[in-house]
């Protein structure tokens, strides 16, 4: 397997020495791994042709003394976690800089504060993942706590644990010691914006027609992204989007997240036993839990490649096909 998409030559970022340098970092950091496998992968190519590129454009924009945070956007089992851990070791390993971050998804609000809200507002807000249901004043605290930390000072950073769908009491939570140059914040949601009026009038999907016959659910939703997710994604200075081809796609990833989301919950839970069953999908389940991001997602992928810095866009067998730059 090759990689079926080159950086375009003429945008590359950053000098010659620099992007061997970065290679040099995750190729080695890797080395084990491909070599266990006994097949050839084509991550070289794949490291030099997308992954690279991608941490020099962060090394690029890097100020000294100011730490950057970089927004990475993409629907449920886009590759987010795996773009943020390449981007981390290149940096980290190539370059010796500290990065560190959190995902959007860490930020939801506990079960009994959505049960509010379902009652409250709209039942769906039941349901974690759309604006609305995450703590924007605990994420708008990390940010601004890792922008402007001192070498001895300690950040804790929330955990949520969707095999229960809860928070983890604090005292479990990642801690993060000092400053950084490089923040990460990924999300399905990150760096999207509000749709008009207009546009929440037509249900878009059963859920909606069903469930939501009156638009409230989804006013509101569209009310909090245009707010306070505007001041959390505010913090942000570079954009980068792994554009999914279609909701197909995001169904089909998002089952194969459920599965590797359930043999961990159950390695984990059959050697201690837990007041708090798993709470893993079926395929009903699942179709029913992507609806809800299906409005959002659908707007996201025509609205943010034409204002992200860098849209990695993947084909139907989660491969980078197509690099778009402004």
């Amino acid at each position: 397997m090759g990689s079926i998409v080159t950086w375009p030559r003429d945008r590359l970022p950053g000098t010659p020495k620099m992007r061997a340098k970065a290679l040099e970092a995750v190729t080695q950091a890797f080395a084990s791994t491909v070599e266990s496998l006994d097949v050839d992968l084509g991550l070289n190519e794949l490291f030099e042709q997308i992954y690279v590129p991608v941490a020099c454009s962060i090394l690029e924009r890097l100020s000294p003394g100011t730490p950057l945070i970089v927004g990475i956007n993409g629907a449920q089992g886009a590759g987010k976690a795996t773009l943020y851990n390449l981007v981390d070791v290149i940096l980290t390993e190539g370059f010796g800089l500290k990065v560190t971050g959190f995902s959007i998804d860490d930020l939801y609000l506990t079960r009994a504060e959505r049960e509010h809200l379902a009652q409250t507002i709209h039942p769906l807000l039941k349901t974690r993942g759309v604006p609305g249901t995450h703590d924007v004043g605990l994420g708008l605290q990390l940010l601004d706590r890792l922008k402007h930390a001192g070498p001895d000072d300690l950040t804790r950073i929330p955990i949520f644990d969707k095999s229960t769908d809860e928070r983890v009491p604090e005292k479990m939570w990642h801690e993060w010691r000092g400053s950084a140059d490089v923040i990460i914040f990924d999300g399905w949601c990150v760096g999207g914006t509000a749709e008009s009026e207009e546009s929440l009038s037509t249900p878009i999907n059963e859920l909606e027609s069903l469930e939501d016959p009156h638009g409230i659910w989804r006013q509101y939703v569209n009310q909090q992204l245009g707010t306070t997710y505007q001041e959390l994604f505010g913090y942000l200075d570079m954009l980068v989007m792994l554009k999914v081809p279609n909701m197909q796609a995001v169904y089909d990833w998002r089952t194969d997240q459920e599965e590797k989301l359930k043999d961990r919950a159950l390695l984990r839970y059959e050697t201690k036993a837990s007041a708090d069953p798993l709470r893993i999908m079926d395929g009903t389940e699942i179709t029913r839990f992507i609806a809800h991001y299906e409005r959002l997602t659908r707007w996201m992928l025509e609205e943010i490649p034409s204002r992200a810095d860098i849209t990695l866009a993947l084909n139907a067998n989660h491969k980078i096909d197509k690099i778009i730059l402004p």
